[in-house]
């Protein structure tokens, strides 16, 4: 067998969240250390797909990355970057916005590997047609791919659909449930626990010029302002330890670990610079 490498998607734009699901948090870190540290254990190498305009964000720049390349957009122009690079190299394809994928799940499709099937792969609860952003590609299967994007054709789980893969059931219900919207947001919070608010945030001075702008609205499971904050540090790159800030809330100094509600105003104020 190739060896099998790992590749998690994150270059996707997010429109219908309104924000980059790669930093969203469900249970204390972002989504995508999440995936990265479930998958990186059970692969030889583990790498994040990423667009050219993301190489530089804070969070992406934390692990080895596959830059997109050409024109090509979506997870197809990841899979066959990836493959590109190393086209000898299975991949274990995930996208990074399934907060419930678990590692039986990874561990059964790396189980079921075999050299008859040029993909193994999970079949959907919602269609029962392969889910392709769940799946150990064989350099047979991308060169394949390579193949039918030269035609025009980029449809994923088609090309799953019409050859000979390894479909596996589910092993654990809601494994593959992506999260795309706000309210799929909130429902999945609700499914693993913790509640979801709505704080604004403001920023003065260094953190300001960061942020790229001075207020923002973010939805979070943070209970108080510490874990609000290292969000948001993931987030923006802010430099400045939690120590060397103050928090206000409602217009008043607070502790860092006072605790939050739907609607708080907070502000991070920076270190004073000169004399």
């Amino acid at each position: 067998m190739n060896q099998l490498y790992g590749l998690i998607l994150a270059g996707g734009s997010s429109t219908r969240m309104g924000q980059d699901k790669a930093f969203l948090s469900y249970q204390g870190i972002p989504q995508l250390q999440a995936a990265y540290e479930a998958m990186a254990p059970l692969v030889e190498k583990c790498f994040v797909s990423v667009r050219p305009d993301q190489t530089a964000d804070p969070l992406r720049a934390r692990f080895p990355r596959i830059e997109d390349r050409g024109e090509l957009r979506g997870p197809a122009a990841g899979i066959l970057a990836a493959h590109e690079a190393y086209p000898d190299r299975a991949f274990l394809v995930v996208a990074c916005d399934l907060p419930f994928l678990d590692e039986t799940t990874l561990k059964t499709l790396i189980a079921e590997r075999d050299d008859r099937h040029i993909a193994v792969a999970c079949r959907s609860e919602h269609d029962g047609l392969p889910e392709p952003l769940c799946t150990i590609w064989e350099p047979e299967a991308l060169d394949e791919l390579v193949r039918q994007v030269e035609r025009g054709q980029i449809g994923l789980r088609k090309l799953l659909a019409d050859k000979e893969i390894r479909l596996l059931e589910p092993r654990t219900a809601g494994a593959l449930d992506n999260i795309n919207t706000p309210q799929e947001r909130e429902a999945a919070q609700k499914r693993i626990g913790g509640t979801m608010i709505q704080v604004t945030v403001e920023y003065f001075a260094q953190m300001r010029e960061i942020a790229g702008h001075r207020t923002e609205v973010i939805s979070t499971v943070s209970t108080s302002a510490e874990p609000l904050y290292e969000e948001l540090r993931d987030l923006h790159g802010f430099p400045f330890d939690a120590s060397r800030l103050r928090v206000a809330i409602n217009g008043d100094f607070a502790l860092w670990t006072q605790p939050l509600k739907d609607g708080d105003q907070i502000v991070f104020i920076p270190p004073v610079t000169g004399g």
